[in-house]
């Protein structure tokens, strides 16, 4: 059986492609997609699932020996320091809504016993959550990305390799290793 790797608040499955390539079934959890489990149409090893994961949500038994990686991206509209000018308007219950997101993304994670990670930009997390385990810009790492590289989904708006800085934060646990760096030209 190949093992499984779970990307929470992933609705475009764009992180779940290079472990799909690489032979893991990929999950892909977010409450924009119908309910349920279904598999992919068009890609091998895809699963989406549809469900609120605030409500005690956990993969089905079958795939629970098998995970091998979670990362998590929990909604960070509401905590991003770039808006913070927006935070009063917003009012604390966009404030709880985002610290659920963050406590039911780690809860998962931790309770996988697999490496995971969290990411939000910089943001109010480090208030409520403690700092981050690693900080970066996406274009250190762009030289994984083959030099053809264009963005799936935005190539006018995002640079090819991730050749941008946008500093970002990773929490991290479960024996979770931040490779190393490997910058785009």
């Amino acid at each position: 059986m190949k093992p499984v790797a779970l990307f929470l608040f992933d609705y475009t499955g764009i992180m779940a492609e290079p472990w799909r390539q690489a032979g893991y079934d990929c999950y892909i959890v977010d409450l924009q997609h119908p309910a349920g489990i279904r598999k992919h149409s068009r890609k091998e090893g895809l699963f989406l699932v549809g469900t609120d994961l605030r409500h005690g949500w956990l993969p089905p038994a079958e795939i629970v020996g098998r995970i091998a990686f979670v990362g998590a991206f929990p909604e960070c509209t509401n905590t991003a320091v770039s808006g913070a000018a927006h935070f009063v308007k917003k009012g604390p219950r966009a404030l709880a809504l985002s610290l659920d997101l963050f406590a039911t993304a780690k809860e998962i994670g931790e309770w996988s016993g697999a490496p995971w990670f969290i990411e939000n930009p910089v943001s109010t997390f480090s208030t409520y959550c403690g700092k981050p385990d690693y900080l970066f810009d996406p274009y250190e790492f762009g030289g994984y990305l083959p030099e053809d590289d264009s963005h799936p989904i935005w190539p006018e708006y995002i640079s090819g390799r991730d050749a941008y800085p946008k500093k970002t934060c990773l929490w991290t646990g479960g024996g979770f290793v931040m490779p190393p760096k490997n910058r785009s030209k």
